[in-house]
């Protein structure tokens, strides 16, 4: 039997494995587009955890897997992160008010969570995170028919994981040309084998500070705040819900509401979890525990913090991730959007999104990121437009979430679409009717796009190197170049029809106004005589243009 100390060591044990493996995990990428890593994205889900049980002294494993699978949700970001979340979601269904569990609990649990991961994804795909899971799961439950221990279960699924990995190249061919494994199905192993060596021998995989996973746009937000701060401190604190206690949570959001601001209180049957802007940090901590036992609480000095941000601004110039303040739902519709850059920030802010996550290519916000736009979006119905395929899962996860607005999301995986969404919009209907409306008009777009490669691999049967300037069309990767303009022209030869009206070009951070005004002539001498065509400044990174074309 296994404790929650025993499993709170395995699952930081676990983190701290992927963390040290994610930069080979991130190399089993194969498409050489510049990406949001698999091993970084899985890396930052599980460290949140991983920092949430620091605080957590009890010996419950019930509990332990609960807050696990809280923060890995919050925390969560890019497909294989939200998708490891899920499966640490179902863990904690399984292993719900339990002190110690056996092989037997831990094996049913992990299948519960394999069940909702496979639900989860539009179309599961035999041969990726998924298939290392389920066989894992089955072997699992194999092994706990003939011994129920901790030790040798695990054991078996951490085995049964490793050699479902190594068939993904059979069931995936693209795996199996590039020679490589599954990126997300690797990271799970990792995850997988850094929780067995604490629960086999009581080892805790080592952790080197220096190798942290770390984003730019996941800044300290301290840095954002006025000079002018109203509430000295941000309190935020989890509490394990007392079933005796009857009393609606709604009460303790109307009390903090009366000492602070900024107040967010989310529950569901087993937490509250609460953020505050206030005075009195006393008074809320109190007030939550009419509710029950408190399971972690932080309490920070905004005033320091921000001074301390100032000081440390002169020294740095990396951007500080939003600070969103709740806001209440007056209005019945407003937006969300997910997009990187100042220029492409403003380009949604203009189509009439009240807040922008920042985020996209290779910077895959979490789902607490979006989640908090959500809440300080001031309407009954939000809609989010993630602008990215490997966003929409982690964007839907908020949609539980939210309890005092209804939140739709719109899956466009490009800009463009996520522009053109925007512009159909019709106040008239409902939100499901616009997000089916809007996401017609999207699909009606083309989304052009060119950037660097990011690795060595092959196209086409020509070698591509990184660096090279490459160019996708819808996607797909059409264009090898040594200069992004000439990439650019070739790109729009190959998008622009005869019933094209409007072309939109975007051009990022990395392109001069002299190349970006060259572009545009390049485009306008071949289409300008039949086509509106637009100059926008995204000031995007990772991408040199992006083209839409309708």
């Amino acid at each position: 039997m296994i404790n929650g100390e025993i499993l709170k060591q395995a699952v930081i044990s676990g983190a701290h494995n992927i963390s040290v493996q994610k930069n080979h995990i991130n190399d089993l990428n194969i498409f050489p587009v510049p990406d949001g890593d698999t091993g970084t994205n899985m890396s930052m889900t599980i460290m949140a955890a991983a920092k949430a049980l620091d605080d957590y002294d009890g010996t419950n494993a019930g509990e332990v897997a609960n807050i696990t699978a809280s923060s890995m949700l919050r925390g969560a970001r890019g497909n294989s992160g939200v998708i490891t979340s899920i499966l640490f979601r179902g863990f904690a269904q399984g292993l719900k008010d339990m002190e110690e569990v056996n092989g037997k609990n831990i094996a049913a649990a992990l299948g519960i969570g394999v069940e909702a991961a496979y639900k989860a994804v539009m179309k599961p795909t035999e041969g990726t995170i998924l298939t290392v899971a389920r066989m894992a799961y089955e072997a699992g439950v194999e092994a706990a028919k003939q011994d129920t221990s901790a030790v040798h279960v695990w054991q078996t699924i951490v085995d049964a994981a490793n050699d479902a990995l190594s068939i993904t190249p059979e069931l995936l061919p693209v795996l199996k040309k590039a020679g490589v494994v599954d990126a997300g199905g690797k990271g799970l192993c990792s995850i997988f084998e850094g929780m067995l060596s604490y629960i086999k021998d009581g080892v805790m995989v080592e952790y080197d500070e220096t190798n942290e996973p770390t984003m730019e746009t996941f800044e300290s937000a301290a840095a954002e705040f006025d000079d002018d701060i109203e509430f000295t401190y941000c309190t935020e604190f989890i509490v394990g819900r007392d079933p005796e206690i009857t009393t609606d949570p709604e009460e303790l959001r109307d009390f903090l509401k009366t000492i602070g601001d900024c107040v967010v209180v989310v529950n569901d049957d087993e937490i509250i979890k609460v953020h505050v802007h206030t005075e009195v940090p006393g008074n809320a901590l109190s007030k939550g525990m009419e509710f029950g036992q408190l399971i972690t609480v932080k309490v920070e000095n905004m005033k320091e913090q921000h001074k301390n941000a100032k000081a440390a601004g002169k020294k740095s110039k990396k951007p500080a991730k939003e600070s969103f303040t709740p806001a209440e739902p007056t209005e019945d519709f407003g937006f969300v959007a997910v997009a990187a850059g100042e220029g492409m920030k403003n380009l949604f802010m203009d189509l009439g999104c009240t807040n922008v996550v920042s985020g996209g290519q290779s910077m895959n916000p979490s789902t607490d990121d979006i989640y908090e736009a959500v809440l300080a979006t001031p309407a009954k119905h939000v809609l989010v437009l993630p602008n990215n395929k490997n966003i929409i899962l982690a964007a839907e996860q908020t949609v539980p979430m939210v309890t005092d607005r209804v939140v739709t999301i719109v899956p466009t995986r490009t800009i463009p679409q996520g522009m053109t969404a925007l512009l159909n919009f019709d106040p008239e209907i409902s939100a499901d009717s616009n997000a089916q409306l809007m996401m017609d008009a999207a699909h009606k777009v083309g989304t052009g796009l060119v950037t660097f490669a990011a690795r060595n691999s092959e196209f086409a049967g020509k070698k591509i190197h990184e660096g090279d300037i490459i160019a996708l069309e819808n996607g797909k990767l059409t264009i090898t170049e040594k200069n992004p303009v000439k990439a650019l022209v070739k790109l729009a030869k190959n998008m622009v029809k005869r019933d094209t009206a409007f072309i939109t070009l975007i051009y990022g951070e990395d392109v001069s106004e002299e190349d970006a005004q060259k572009a545009y002539e390049e485009l306008d001498n071949r289409f300008g005589s039949r086509t509106d065509i637009s100059l926008v400044k995204g000031d995007q990174p990772i991408y040199y243009f992006i083209l839409s074309v309708e």
